[in-house]
């Protein structure tokens, strides 16, 4: 059996972080608005999130790989998130995040929480530049749902020990298939169907909801 005594899976953009990283992306490309109304609308759940993403992404053709750096020094956690990550851990609780952003900067975000599990979109560079076109799976709302099934399992832990926290429309499907589902200064699609919601933004507004903490 795993050591490990639980699985909380966390989305990224707009939980974990302020910000989505899409639309600061747009905003280096000069097409913040346009991409910030089309990101609010497939949170929403307006538009399929997976069309919506290609469609954000080939605005962003052109803009050189370095934009990673920019805008990773550009993002901000939600309050209390490294002190929520590091309670979880004491516990035995592993922390994965899931998101439908992108790897350079999901990486970068795993690494300095000590994250090992996270799964993201992966955006196609060639010469040094963004080609307005992603590489392999998309991080859909079903995608969200089976890395948290394949963690669990791989960990051997019981569904009641599992937590997933989001906010968007493309969480649903992961947060339904949690033990503990928690809707996190979520949208309003989100907050009709989870009945657990945590509208303060502080992540440590959570700790009370998990039933199992020690």
């Amino acid at each position: 059996m795993s050591q490990v005594k639980g699985l909380c899976v966390m989305d990224v953009d707009g939980t974990l972080l302020l910000e989505e990283v899409i639309d600061l992306l747009g905003r280096e490309a000069g097409r913040e608005e346009e991409i910030s109304l089309i990101t609010s609308r497939a949170m929403r759940g307006e538009l399929d999130f997976e069309t919506s993403l290609r469609e954000r992404v080939a605005l962003l053709k052109g803009l050189p790989d370095s934009v990673f750096d920019t805008v990773f020094n550009s993002i901000h956690l939600s309050p209390n998130a490294q002190k929520f990550i590091s309670i979880l851990q004491k516990n035995g609780i592993l922390v994965g995040l899931v998101s439908g952003g992108f790897i350079p900067i999901v990486d970068r975000l795993a690494k300095s929480l000590g994250i090992a599990h996270f799964s993201a979109n992966q955006l196609e560079v060639k010469d040094g530049f963004l080609t307005g076109k992603s590489v392999g799976e998309i991080v859909t709302a079903q995608v969200k749902k089976a890395t948290l099934e394949k963690w669990r399992m791989e960990l051997e832990i019981p569904r009641e020990r599992t937590i997933a926290i989001g906010d968007g429309a493309n969480d649903l499907l992961m947060l339904k298939s949690a033990g503990i589902s928690i809707a996190f200064c979520a949208k309003e699609i989100v907050k009709v169907e989870i009945a657990c919601h945590v509208d303060t933004r502080d992540l440590l507004e959570v700790l009370p909801l998990i039933d199992f903490l020690e």
